[in-house]
């Protein structure tokens, strides 16, 4: 969780002491949202895969202290992002992506910058001789690369997701330590923030030439993800906090955010190819 770490401490230097509280807290079937005091509110993948499903005594032990979350310090809350318990990380997630729209609010994108409306895919210039590797099957990614890169590689940890046109680009997890180097792109869903392995990812890909983190929960503070080898954060920006809150309570899921939230890309200053150079 080195990274996570960085960016729980790159937010408390540039933020400071500010006192900021967690007004609402939303956790849905697909995604978790956070509601700061300042009205920011961040999102976070909500995890399903966990090991014990029945209501209690375990799982209520292990989730965040339902009702008594609202009011609480937004600092002390976004450690749950260094926690092993996987609904506490969403919790702890959410409320950094938060903290991270405060930041950027106020002071912008440092070695970056902001691509509102712009597709991650077409920040990375995804070209025809690129090998991908995909980590998470992003059914429209797979749509837009399928036959027109040189490889396309899918590592999910559920193939029977795929389609079966699609079921020979689906590789092992096991396979990712063979598959990173070689790559050109690598594409990773922001749900990596809450299952763990990212670290590791950046680590094993360092010589792609771009690596993308993607999806609702990839909105971040930039500056630490830029520091450890991520060239483009596909995320979004909340347009209408209290519609967010609603549908992520509701159990609505990514696709049910156009209309309340903005698409951005945010781009490392670096960058330099395709779109992000003419942007």
């Amino acid at each position: 969780m080195e990274l996570i770490q960085a960016w729980v401490d790159d937010l408390g230097a540039v933020l400071g002491d500010e006192r900021v509280l967690v007004s609402d807290l939303r956790m849905g079937v697909f995604y978790t949202a956070a509601r700061l005091s300042t009205g920011h509110v961040g999102v976070a993948f909500t995890p399903r895969d966990v090991s014990d499903t029945v209501c209690c005594p375990r799982t209520a032990a292990a989730a965040p202290p339902a009702g008594r979350v609202a009011g609480q310090d937004a600092w002390a809350l976004s450690r749950y992002a260094l926690t092993d318990v996987p609904l506490r990380r969403a919790v702890g997630v959410a409320v950094l992506n938060a903290l991270s729209a405060l930041a950027i609010e106020r002071h912008g994108i440092p070695g970056g910058r902001l691509l509102p409306g712009v597709d991650a895919l077409a920040a990375a210039a995804v070209c025809a001789e690129d090998r991908v590797l995909m980590i998470g099957g992003f059914v429209p990614f797979i749509r837009a690369l399928k036959g027109r890169v040189a490889d396309l590689w899918i590592v999910d940890k559920h193939p029977e997701a795929l389609k079966p046109d699609e079921r020979d680009l689906w590789r092992d997890p096991a396979r990712i330590v063979d598959l990173a180097p070689t790559a050109t792109v690598v594409i990773a869903t922001g749900s990596a923030l809450i299952e763990g392995g990212l670290d590791g990812l950046l680590a094993l890909a360092r010589g792609v030439r771009c690596f993308v983190l993607a999806g609702p929960t990839a909105s971040p503070w930039p500056p630490p993800f830029f520091a450890r080898g991520v060239h483009v954060l596909g995320g979004i920006r909340v347009r209408n906090p209290d519609k967010m809150l609603q549908v992520v309570s509701e159990g609505g899921s990514g696709y049910f955010f156009e209309d309340f939230s903005e698409k951005v890309c945010v781009v490392r200053a670096d960058a330099e190819r395709g779109e992000m150079a003419k942007a």
